[in-house]
């Protein structure tokens, strides 16, 4: 499984709390060894989004990823409060 991210991801990670980014790594390292990991939480989105999926990163923090080449590249496109990522 290979990682990338997208311009967009990179400079909301920059803006994150630091316990943020702590724990996105920590869950990135839980995902690529059980991607279905229950503390994950890794579901499919709905509506606009409905080809992308979330992963809990903490409390109210969300990970938005999709998934390429028959999921051999994940590419994260925004990371970002629940209200952040998927107010209208």
């Amino acid at each position: 499984m290979q990682i990338e991210y997208s311009k967009k991801f990179i400079k909301e990670f920059k803006k994150c709390p630091v316990n943020v980014k702590t724990n996105f790594k920590a869950r990135l390292d839980i995902f690529i060894n059980d991607p279905y990991n229950s503390i994950l939480n890794n579901h499919p989105l709905v509506g606009e989004l409905r080809n992308y999926r979330s992963i809990n990163i903490n409390g109210d923090w969300r990970a938005i990823f999709e998934e390429v080449a028959e999921g051999q590249i994940i590419y994260f496109v925004a990371i970002g409060t629940h209200s952040q990522l998927y107010s209208s």
